[in-house]
């Protein structure tokens, strides 16, 4: 009998500090980003050698599954829940604000908006994280570098909060600019290519801001651009780099999985999430350029010696 009450106390124990170490990473979709955003916050830990067990669930672009994965960490109690983009963040909160675990959200466009904090000057009681707001109006300034562009297309996510702030963003700096925006709204990744086809010969140019839904589906989306030979311009390079993108200025996902790794660290050594106010990669170091000379040909288009001078990965 008291052998089996040392076997019972010896594995709760392991239960109890397997938890007590464990990270559930949920993102809501699988695409070179947001994967590599996922590595870079398993490398850092490990290369720190910081002792934990990583739980990483995929969502697949599903919100009920989002919020599926997000009660399996409540169940787990997890020590830290991290999720990758603005809808599984949100499932995060909905489901673990009121517990133990501290959610960090990374790849975020607009924390506030998204209602995970209430200010980006400091977090929430256990909920703080990374923006990845993208530099848009650069990125459409560039569009205009390789040519002229009197209408500029933009498919987005209706359903993504991060999705509808960039059109936002972008419908006033397309003002700012004189150019007049086209838009199309998806759903959903299978949506991508009507959505394209609907508005591709109307336009000189598509941009794609770092919403999941139509980064996921960006074969597609160039499948049809192609055809019509109208250049995309991409703000994910990581997406960009297996697909027909002319050119992709914005962050390298790998480097923010560290930056958020780094961030989990801290709060693994005891520092607090309300203290932690949102974070940004501001430095140049952070952001990727990227050409693509082979599209470029292809489209009849000439890049500028400036951009080439100035780009990161020039594939040929």
């Amino acid at each position: 009998m008291k052998k089996l009450l040392f076997l019972f106390l010896v594995l709760m124990f392991s239960c109890s500090n397997q938890n007590h170490n464990l990270i559930g990473i949920s993102k809501i979709v699988s695409h070179p980003a947001l994967d590599s955003l996922e590595k870079g916050i398993q490398d850092e830990l490990n290369e720190r050698k910081i002792k934990v067990t990583f739980d990483l669930q995929n969502a697949n672009g599903d919100i009920n599954t989002a919020l599926s994965i997000a009660k399996k960490f409540k169940e787990q109690k997890v020590k830290i829940a991290v999720g990758i983009a603005t809808p599984s963040a949100q499932t995060l909160v909905k489901e673990l604000k009121d517990t133990s675990t501290t959610i960090v959200f990374s790849a975020v466009t607009d924390p506030v908006k998204a209602g995970l904090v209430s200010s980006l000057e400091k977090g929430e009681k256990n909920v703080t994280g990374i923006s990845d707001m993208t530099p848009v109006e650069t990125q459409i300034k560039l569009i205009t570098q390789i040519k002229p562009v009197k209408k500029l297309g933009l498919i987005y996510s209706s359903h993504e909060d991060n999705a509808v702030t960039l059109a936002k963003i972008t419908k006033d700096i397309c003002k700012k600019l004189n150019i007049e925006l086209i838009e199309a709204t998806v759903t959903s990744s299978s949506e991508v290519k009507q959505a394209t086809l609907s508005i591709v010969n109307k336009v000189d140019a598509i941009y794609v801001t770092t919403d999941n839904t139509v980064v996921s589906a960006l074969p597609s989306l160039t499948e049809v651009t192609m055809k019509y030979k109208v250049p995309v311009i991409s703000a994910d390079p990581s997406s960009a780099k297996d697909t027909q993108v002319l050119a992709a200025l914005g962050f390298d996902y790998y480097k923010m999985g560290k930056a958020t790794g780094k961030l989990i660290i801290e709060i693994l050594e005891g520092k607090k999430a309300e203290n932690i106010p949102t974070r940004f990669l501001t430095d140049r170091k952070d952001l990727e350029f990227y050409i693509n000379l082979d599209v470029a040909k292809k489209l009849n288009l000439n890049i500028p010696e400036e951009l080439l001078d100035s780009a990161d990965i020039i594939v040929k």
